[in-house]
């Protein structure tokens, strides 16, 4: 599965980049049509503390699935963001396979 990982009004460390790129080929695992995902990696500049937001999109044959999750840290929302992930893919397999 191809990975781009943008970050939008900073500069993504290495280790960052890494993480994403790992969650991201766990979920083949559901579902191993997926063609490619972009994930944005975005600050907003508030007072509030969970200012980092994580959309991730993912493109399998015939659809996308866009998922928006704001935590504290990076490493939270990519998580929570992949495990929604996760379900949606887990959901669109039974439905392709109980069609066949």
């Amino acid at each position: 599965m191809k990975v781009d990982v943008h970050a939008v009004n900073f500069t993504v460390d290495r280790k960052l980049v890494d993480f994403v790129q790992e969650r991201m080929v766990k979920l083949e695992k559901y579902y191993d049509k997926v063609v490619s995902s972009d994930v944005y990696l975005k600050v907003e500049k508030t007072s509030d503390k969970e200012n980092k937001i994580v959309e991730m999109k993912i493109i399998v044959p015939g659809d996308d699935f866009l998922v928006k999750k704001q935590c504290k840290t990076f490493e939270e929302a990519i998580e929570l963001a992949a495990e929604s992930i996760e379900r949606l893919l887990v959901k669109r397999k039974e439905k392709i396979n109980t069609h066949n």
